[in-house]
Formats: C-alpha cells, structure tokens, sequence
C-alpha cells in the first residue's frame, strides 16, 4: 500500500515538474493556444485551474502582457483574479469565420463584442462569479441604489460603494477592462476591484465592481484641470472635458467625477479613460497588441 502510495506522490511530482517546464518554453502562440483551448473545452476544472496559475503569473510579472505598461499591468492586477483572467479572455483572438459583418463595421464590432461576452459569462458561471440579475440582486442586498450615471448604477456598501457597469461607452468587454487596468494605474486612491459579471433586468451584461466611498467636495474645472495638466495631459475638448498625451485618453473629468477630500487628496472616482491609440484622432500613438512574454 505504501508502495502505491509513494508512486503516486511521485506521478504527481512529476506531472507538476513537466507542466511546469513545458510553461517555462511557453510561447505567445502555446499561451494563446492554451487559452483557447479552455474557451473550447467549456471551462472544465483543469481549465480553470490553469486561468487560475496564469492569473497568479501575470500578477508576479512572470506573464508580461504587451497590451500595457509595466504601470498598468500593475493596475491590471489591482483589479483582482477575476479582472485578470476576465482581461486575458476577452484579449483571447477570434477566428474570422465567427465574424461574418464587414472589416471595420460597427456590426462587426458588436459580434466580437458579443463572443466576448459569451467566454466571460460562460468562465464566470463556471467559477461562482456570476449574478443572473444584478438589478433585483443587489436592490435586494444592498438597498435602493444612491447614484446612476450614463453606464453605471451605484449602490452604498458600507466604507464603499458598489458599481454595476455597462457597456455602452465601450462596446467591447476588453475596453470596458482596459478601463479599470487603467483607473487603477492613474488613480490608486480610488482603485476598482472586480468581483464579479452579470446581466441586468435588460439582459445588459454589466461588470461588477467595488471602490472605495469617497467623501468629498466638488472641485471647480479650472481646478480640475490644472490637476490634469500637472499628470502630463494637454486639454483637447474642455466642453466634455477630455484630455491626452500620446499614451492615455482621459475625458469625462468634470466636477462630480473629481472630489476633494477633506485630506486635501484629488480622488478620481470615475471617468473615461482609454489606451490612446490614433483612431482615437487625439495624438494617440499606442497600438492595442495581445503579445505575451513568458518569463
């Protein structure tokens, strides 16, 4: 008995040693391949162990993802596991025979948006990350919401708020994710954490997130924008209050997005903000890219 016992231990041993030095030769095409392969195979318990190793390497920096800087792959892991692996799944490649709209189409961008929205539903189920009804959920949990802005609803969560938040500005789930990898690179006071996905009373697939409450005064623009500008931003559009440098586009960053905390901190609570990339038409020189570097 104790013999079988130690041929497993050491089966097992070497199970972990090969998984380990075949990840260590790991290319960008093996990642994504491997990635696929999950999406494929339904999010099986193997699959998801393996979403789970990736999520733990890209937060150590053993996964370098090109899409962001340092700074904000950083930012990318302050959002969570789930913010991570969420990122990684909708960065995953499409094949063209999905798509059948023309290049370049709004049209087609929607059925990417929603292929998208099917591997994060269908990981998230498969995880325990998901709420069927986030309207009916948290009205029931939580309470009546205290605030509803263009794309998010906010519920008060004690020392922080919760936020459902749609897609409208974005479209695209990964952009919608590349927001929050963002919003925590630039704003660390008011970091985002995902806990979750969801659809609401409309079917509208929603990120869940969760962020610290802020108390605070409102600040004038002028104010505001001298904080922008000092970050290294040039004022493109006062009247939607947008800003850029060659990296980063930022906009929607009026009085009730930017509070003055009795600290004397600037918290960014919420805003738009985007990799600049030219079709942006604002300076942007970045090229959105999903090249990973195995460490």
């Amino acid at each position: 008995m104790q013999n079988n016992a130690t041929k497993i231990w050491c089966y097992r041993r070497k199970t972990v040693f090969l998984w380990q030095l075949k990840q260590a030769d790991m290319t960008n095409h093996d990642f994504w391949m491997s990635i696929s392969d999950i999406i494929n195979e339904g999010f099986t318990s193997e699959g998801l162990a393996k979403l789970d190793d990736y999520a733990e390497q890209f937060s150590t920096g053993k996964i370098l993802y090109k899409r962001f800087s340092p700074s904000e792959q950083y930012g990318c892991r302050e959002g969570g596991r789930i913010h991570v692996i969420a990122s990684l799944l909708a960065g995953a490649e499409v094949g063209t025979d999905q798509l059948s709209a023309p290049e370049g189409s709004f049209k087609r961008e929607q059925q990417l948006g929603k292929i998208q929205e099917k591997r994060i539903e269908d990981w998230a189920k498969a995880a325990g990350f998901w709420i069927s009804n986030t309207d009916e959920t948290y009205k029931q949990t939580l309470g009546e919401r205290i605030a509803q802005g263009g794309e998010a609803i906010v519920f008060d969560n004690g020392n922080k708020v919760l936020k459902t938040i749609g897609l409208d500005y974005f479209i695209l789930p990964i952009f919608a994710l590349d927001r929050i990898s963002l919003h925590n690179a630039y704003f660390e006071e008011t970091e985002m954490n995902v806990l979750g996905f969801g659809r609401n009373t409309n079917n509208d697939f929603m990120v869940i997130v969760e962020q610290p409450f802020i108390h605070g005064k409102m600040m004038a623009d002028s104010e505001i924008a001298t904080f922008v500008e000092q970050m290294g931003f040039k004022s493109i559009n006062p009247k939607n209050w947008t800003f850029a440098n060659k990296d980063i586009y930022l906009s929607d960053m009026h009085d009730e997005n930017v509070l003055l905390s009795p600290n004397g901190h600037i918290c960014v609570i919420d805003c738009d903000i985007r990799i600049n990339i030219p079709e942006l038409r604002t300076g942007g020189t970045r090229i959105l890219t999903n090249e990973v570097e195995i460490q």
